[in-house]
């Protein structure tokens, strides 16, 4: 397994890189970044599709996954710094990004403030706001009483659609088990994120071009997250696919598609 330090903390990040070639390509570098409470294995269905084309470089956010878990709070120029540190382990000065719900702030802020090192943008079932501060501190007191049990049975039922449920239990049940393997006091700080991150105002100064993608059934960020995004950014465009939240698990072939139509 390969890490790299966090910056300015304790700990390292996981991260890994699937290529064409057996790691020899010089293809563009595409970077993934896992929404809360998973880790990157969210991006298994898109692995074989995309390494094709690009060097994929995924990690685990901070208290997910295999990284480490720094005391909070978070920022989102941390987790962005995250990303940054990443990239620059692996010599990438530049990169595709593609990122689903909280990895898609982490998008906008590189978009924003790091732009020289972002060629094309992917914004998956996300928002340049999500949710509202009352909903996230309900949710991190839920956690800090409970643990990540309770969050865990309810995510589920907002990431995938009853028919994905029930047709792909397996895969539903692969998502759960990274959610209750994740920190809760890294979930809980990220949570702290979601209250302050906003990018509403700021959205015109992003001028690379973004692809917004929305799951029609999307009830966390709905399709018009996505619209607003596309339309608010210099050169933006949307696209809906079947699907809730984790849209890119539940339509996995459309996805991949519509990202490599993007990309390539």
């Amino acid at each position: 397994m390969s890490f790299v330090s966090i910056p300015a903390g304790e700990g390292s990040l996981y991260y890994s890189v699937d290529s064409p070639d057996n790691g020899r390509s010089q293809a563009p570098w595409l970077l993934l970044c896992n929404s809360l409470g998973t880790s990157s294995d969210m991006w298994r269905p898109q692995l074989a599709a995309l390494a094709a084309h690009f060097r994929v470089l995924r990690y685990d956010r901070r208290g997910h996954g295999r990284s480490s878990t720094p005391a909070g709070p978070y920022t989102i120029a941390e987790l962005a710094g995250d990303a940054l540190a990443v990239l620059d382990h692996v010599g990438a000065e530049r990169a595709h990004f593609c990122g689903l719900s909280m990895g898609g702030l982490v998008g906008q802020w590189l978009a924003l403030n790091a732009p020289q090192r972002i060629e094309r943008l992917v914004l998956c079932s996300t928002a340049a706001k999500i949710g509202t501060a009352e909903g996230w501190k309900a949710r991190i007191e839920q956690v800090h009483a409970h643990g990540l049990q309770e969050v865990a049975d309810g995510s589920v039922l907002r990431w995938f659609t009853l028919p994905f449920r029930e047709r792909e239990p397996a895969a539903v049940n692969e998502v759960r088990q990274q959610l209750l393997a994740t920190s809760p006091e890294g979930y809980a700080a990220c949570c702290g994120v979601l209250i302050e991150a906003d990018f509403r105002a700021d959205l015109g100064r992003v001028k690379m071009p973004t692809l917004a993608i929305a799951g029609i059934d999307d009830p966390v960020t709905p399709p018009a997250d996505l619209r607003f995004i596309a339309g608010a950014v210099t050169d933006g465009r949307h696209f809906d696919l079947p699907g809730a939240h984790l849209c890119n698990i539940e339509s996995p072939a459309q996805f991949n598609a519509a990202v490599l139509d993007f990309l390539l």
